[in-house]
């Protein structure tokens, strides 16, 4: 079966995490996605070492570019931009993750490309925005998770900002990326017209802290930071358990309460006065929290979770990442998955995530070494003979 995106054809000039996550995803669902990489170096994330691959590149890089296919193309080359120009022509979307005006300095903006091809959709991410004071800004992860405020609502109560363990501001612009491709395409589908689509990093940071901004814009509320505890829900964080392995557990409402506490061998504290309803959990949490550990101290962090899980509350262990890809469910849901790689031999990537019904995602093409498929490309898009590719990288434009 083919995926939901077969016969998408896919321009990607991003490099880095945002655009590349994004055409990853529309990769896994059949979309044909053609990776413009400057001849040489490519994607800045090929040369993120330490860890890395068994063939000695940039294990970071695999983790979002699979399903694409590589090409070399120097766009500061005049004929570099006829090719390009030339695959716009066959293409449905072109996503770029450059400093804004960078496109239209080199003479292949949207208003050109759309002259080209109307139907096009063109995707931009920025770090800062299109418009605006600072939109000639450089924008990274760790940068927009402190800019947008994400930052200081991240971390242990009496302890400095964190940033997340991943690049989550990145991850969530790919998100809202993807998702506007799409719904782009739908537009055209209806009306036949292409559009350009803007998004930047700040503008996913700040929209990713959902009840903590609402919390300000309606209340005036600024929230700090909590660690693994929740502001407006107790309990609902980690917990050390008697062996001195974490688990993670929740009430979301009063009947979880009550059985929480059955569980934990604290029938009483379900009808205590002081803990009866959940704003007074929130009032007193630095008074229960002490309480609920130490009752945790009587047993091991797998004891707590399958009680727990028994009794049919959320809980569950705050694993490392090997233990993870050893969960029998994250391996029943199929989220590693082996595909072969011509220079690493079988390696082992993240699932897809989404399952479809009738037209599956499938990972076909593992993270391509750079300009691995130039050739192929401009000889089966754009009809080219062996000897015009060879030309060409004389030039220095593949």
């Amino acid at each position: 079966m083919s995926g939901p995106l077969e016969g998408v054809r896919v321009i990607d000039l991003s490099r880095i995490v945002a655009g590349p996550l994004a055409t990853q995803i529309l990769g896994d669902y059949g979309a044909a996605i053609i990776k413009i990489e400057q001849p040489g170096t490519g994607d800045d994330s090929r040369a993120w070492v330490p860890p890395k691959a068994p063939d000695g590149s940039a294990a970071y890089f695999f983790s979002i570019n699979r399903n694409k296919k590589s090409v070399t193309l120097n766009l500061k080359h005049p004929r570099g931009k006829e090719i390009l120009t030339a695959l716009v022509r066959q293409g449905d979307v072109v996503i770029e993750n450059f400093k804004p005006g960078t496109m239209e300095d080199l003479g292949l903006g949207y208003d050109v490309l759309r002259e080209i091809n109307p139907r096009i959709i063109y995707c931009a991410i920025s770090g800062f925005g299109n418009s605006g004071p600072d939109r000639e800004r450089a924008g990274y992860d760790s940068i927009l998770q402190g800019v947008s405020g994400l930052m200081s609502i991240t971390g242990e109560r009496s302890g400095r900002p964190v940033k997340a363990g991943v690049a989550i501001v990145d991850e969530i612009t790919a998100l809202y990326a993807h998702g506007a491709i799409l719904a782009a395409l739908r537009h055209r589908d209806r009306t036949g017209r292409g559009q350009r689509v803007d998004l930047s990093l700040l503008e996913s940071g700040v929209a990713t802290l959902m009840n903590a901004a609402n919390a300000y814009l309606m209340a005036g509320a600024v929230q700090g930071r909590w660690g693994s505890a929740h502001e407006t829900v107790v309990p609902y964080q980690a917990f050390r358990a008697g062996d001195g392995g974490y688990l993670i557990a929740g009430c979301g409402n009063e009947r979880q309460w009550k059985n929480f506490c059955k569980v934990i061998g604290a029938p009483e504290w379900a009808d205590d006065p002081r803990f009866d309803t959940n704003g007074k959990r929130v009032e007193r949490r630095d008074e229960l929290v002490p309480l609920i550990e130490a009752r945790l101290a009587a047993g091991s962090r797998d004891h707590w979770i399958r009680e727990l899980v028994e009794a049919g509350l959320p809980a569950g262990p705050i694993n490392t990442i090997d233990q993870t890809f050893a969960d029998p469910q994250v391996l029943h849901r199929g989220m590693v998955q082996e595909v072969q790689h011509p220079t690493c031999g079988r390696v082992r990537l993240v699932g897809i995530p989404v399952k479809f019904s009738d037209s599956p995602g499938e990972i076909t093409l593992a993270p391509p070494l750079l300009g691995q498929h130039t050739a192929e490309v401009l000889g089966t898009l754009l009809g080219m003979s062996p000897d015009e590719i060879d030309d060409l990288k004389r030039q220095g434009v593949v």
